[in-house]
This record gives structure tokens, C-alpha cells and sequence, in this order.
């Protein structure tokens, strides 16, 4: 593929978007960036892969943190700055990646290559999946699905100027419950394909 193709998927717990990120990269042949973006940091830093997952994609607490001279003690601040230069540069470097959540969809908003999606679906569906793959009941699935959201939303409109969800700020915004996850799938990657003319 000659052009850079740079994917960010945007989706609510449950809905199947980290699923749909994966198929995307895989069809494309380009990296997957998601939970793994903080050990290839943790590995060009020497840092401690697992510390940095305490903070991964939480707003900064304003009553425990304090910025002074530019500098900030915030370490849901930093490890949130160190993801976003990382996708910067790479995406600077030419390479073309799928990447899951991370505000990638405004931090990467000025590369051409971009496409930004939103993975929603219905709540009845979204239980259903997660009481099945956390093997819980559908009360406490409901439970975790409300507060990972609530998580991704505070976090998403922290850093970013476009609210989370806001089909404004995403090329798509699509519905696994209509076609499933597998042609869902599908017809983001003939729509991909279309728009760059990838063959």
C-alpha cells in the first residue's frame, strides 16, 4: 500500500470496535495500536510497562496533580502525552496503523490518510456480549458497560474538543447490531477502500 493509512476506532464497551480494529489492521497489513501502544513506549523509555497501565486512558485528576513551568505531575497527563507523541510519530514516519481509542481520531485529525470511526450498538446487544465474555450476569454487565463508557467519555473530552459519540467529530458512525461484527467489518473496509482507493 503506497498511501498512509492511519484508522482510529472510537467504540462503547460492548459494541465490538477492538474486534473490528483488529480485522481492519489485519486486512490492511498495518500495525494494531491499543493497549500494546504503552509497551512499545515502555520499551524505547525503560520504563515499567504495567505502572503506566494504572493511568492509560483516564482524565487528569485536577485536586492530586499541579502544572508548573510547562511541567506537569499529572501521571494520567503524562502517560496520556507520551501515547499521543508516540502515534504522532509514527504517523510522521509515514507508517500506517489502526489505532483503538487514545483520542487518535483529534490527534491524528490533520493527516490526510485519517479515518475516523465511531463502533456503537444497541445496549441489549452490548450486555449480552460482555455478560458472555466476562461471564457475569446481564445486571452486572450492565454495570461494567456504564462505567468503562463513563471512563472513555470523561477521558475522550478531556483532551479533545469534539465530545464523545458527537457523530461530527468521525467520518462514520455505525451500528454492530445491524450487520454483526464480521460485516460490519466488511463494509468499513470496502468503504476504507473506496475512499483511498486502495485495491
Amino acid at each position: 500500500m503506497n498511501k498512509q493509512l492511519l484508522i482510529s476506532v472510537s467504540r462503547e464497551f460492548g459494541s465490538g470496535g477492538r474486534e473490528i480494529a483488529h480485522i481492519l489492521a489485519q486486512r490492511f497489513h498495518i500495525n494494531y495500536y491499543d493497549r500494546n501502544l504503552l509497551d512499545e513506549i515502555a520499551n524505547e523509555n525503560s520504563f515499567n510497562a504495567e505502572k503506566l497501565r494504572k493511568f492509560d486512558e483516564k482524565p487528569r485528576r485536577l485536586f492530586f496533580s499541579r502544572t508548573s513551568r510547562g511541567e506537569t505531575n499529572s501521571p494520567e497527563l503524562i502517560v496520556a502525552n507520551y501515547q499521543f507523541d508516540y502515534l504522532v510519530k509514527k504517523a510522521d514516519e509515514g507508517e500506517s496503523f489502526v489505532v483503538v481509542g487514545r483520542c487518535a481520531d483529534e490527534i491524528l485529525s490533520n493527516y490526510e490518510g485519517i479515518v475516523k470511526l465511531f463502533i456503537l450498538a444497541d445496549e441489549e446487544c452490548k450486555i449480552k456480549r460482555i455478560a458472555e465474555s466476562r461471564n457475569v450476569n446481564p445486571d452486572q454487565a450492565k454495570s461494567i458497560m456504564h462505567r468503562h463508557d463513563r471512563k472513555r467519555k470523561r477521558y475522550h473530552n478531556y483532551y479533545c474538543t469534539i465530545k464523545w459519540g458527537d457523530s461530527r467529530g468521525y467520518d462514520l458512525s455505525i451500528n454492530t447490531s445491524r450487520l454483526g461484527i464480521e460485516k460490519t467489518a466488511d463494509f468499513l473496509e470496502q468503504y476504507i477502500r473506496e475512499r483511498f482507493e486502495i485495491a
